[in-house]
């Protein structure tokens, strides 16, 4: 593949991915403050520290990792939100519904580090954005709450100057619950269904491309995959947060598990932060 000096590698646009992707981890491990005794600050500003290893893709064999440090910025409003994964403007709240603008992300990968994708374009930086509609579904066993989520997300590549690269939906139910000496738990089933644009940037094979091992594939919309994670997060002190996540990502059944880029049905991806707050509004959130 013939490089662009002017275009910025995947590498380079880590730092810019991971404040997407970091704070909508540490944001997504706490739970709703409706929960909490009282509202918390309207806006807030720190840093966190967090370690990635994901798969390089889904059905990828390998894997990527990543440390990365990071200035953070919480803004808790009614209507200009960047909480919770959450970026932008929230059009709806009501005590079941709500809907905003969501936000997620992956890092990029060369090509050349993967066997799979050996002479094929780099994988770039993804960044993915769009209306999400949030369903309180109310009490669960253990005394935590069901949430559905439906996000629809565009999907832009910002090694390639914020290419759009297809539309993904991701339903998804979750299971919130805090537990006794302050952790706070998200578990989460969920389904990755893509356009065709979007397959193809993970699985189509052009005839260019193929090689011995390594045939032509046309890639198909549909069922990308699915999604079984957890988040959880503790307070050490008013200041202090320690956070986490754990996820599988399986291609079983999806429309492009024969592509030859699929590697692997099943992979985990795993990631470990500490987050520290600096300054509070003492304004609090009206939520």
């Amino acid at each position: 593949m013939r490089n662009t000096p002017q275009r910025p590698t995947p590498q380079r646009l880590t730092t810019r991915l991971a404040v997407w992707t970091a704070t909508a981890c540490w944001a997504a491990s706490t739970p709703a403050w409706a929960q909490e005794p009282s509202a918390p600050p309207l806006w807030e500003i720190g840093a966190l520290a967090l370690g990635v290893s994901q798969q390089s893709y889904p059905g990828s064999d390998q894997n990527l990792r990543r440390v990365v440090a990071l200035p953070t910025f919480i803004y808790r409003g009614q209507v200009l939100r960047a909480d919770r994964g959450s970026l932008g403007i929230r059009a709806l709240k009501t005590p079941t519904l709500e809907l905003d603008v969501g936000v997620s992300g992956a890092f990029g990968s060369s090509s050349a580090a993967s066997s799979a994708r050996q002479g094929m374009p780099n994988l770039g930086t993804l960044i993915e954005l769009g209306p999400r509609l949030k369903w309180q579904l109310g009490s669960a066993p253990g005394g935590g709450r069901w949430r559905a989520e439906f996000p629809v997300r565009a999907v832009f590549d910002l090694s390639d100057g914020a290419a759009h690269r297809g539309w993904s939906f991701e339903p998804e139910l979750a299971y919130e619950r805090r537990a006794q000496g302050g952790w706070r738990y998200t578990t989460s089933l969920g389904l990755i269904v893509a356009d065709q644009a979007l397959a193809a940037t993970f699985y189509q094979v052009t005839p260019e491309q193929a090689t011995a091992t390594r045939p032509a594939y046309a890639a198909s919309s549909g069922l990308m995959g699915w999604r079984l994670g957890t988040t959880f997060s503790r307070s050490l002190n008013p200041d202090w947060r320690v956070f986490g996540f754990a996820r599988i990502d399986s291609v079983s059944g999806s429309a492009n598990q024969n592509s030859p880029l699929v590697r692997q049905n099943t992979g985990a991806s795993v990631g470990l932060g500490v987050a520290y707050t600096w300054m509070r509004s003492n304004e609090r959130a009206s939520d």
